[in-house]
């Protein structure tokens, strides 16, 4: 089984991209996913390797071009809308 790097990216410093970790590692656990779930800021995020992209709907044209999946999260702290958005994509990217 594959073990997905995730990247959670805001757009200045990493507080906004931690809060989306740790509401991204909880949805994960509560449902029996190992992923790697790290921060990055803007500046950073585009010379990382990753597997999946979340951010939020300002910061994702920036990724749009490239090879991997973008996720847009509005609302950082919803369990729910990790569950609805991200988990999917995250088990699809396991199965392969």
């Amino acid at each position: 089984m594959k073990r997905p790097r995730i990247m959670a990216v805001c757009g200045f410093g990493l507080g906004t991209s931690l809060v989306l970790k740790m509401t991204l590692d909880e949805v994960l656990a509560q449902h029996g996913v190992t992923a790697e779930v790290f921060c990055s800021d803007m500046d950073t995020a585009l010379g990382q390797t990753y597997d999946l992209v979340v951010t939020s709907r300002e910061l994702a044209q920036r990724f749009m071009d490239g090879p991997q999946p973008v996720i847009v999260v509005d609302n950082f702290l919803s369990t729910a809308e990790i569950e609805k958005n991200v988990l999917p994509a995250v088990l699809d990217l396991i199965a392969h």
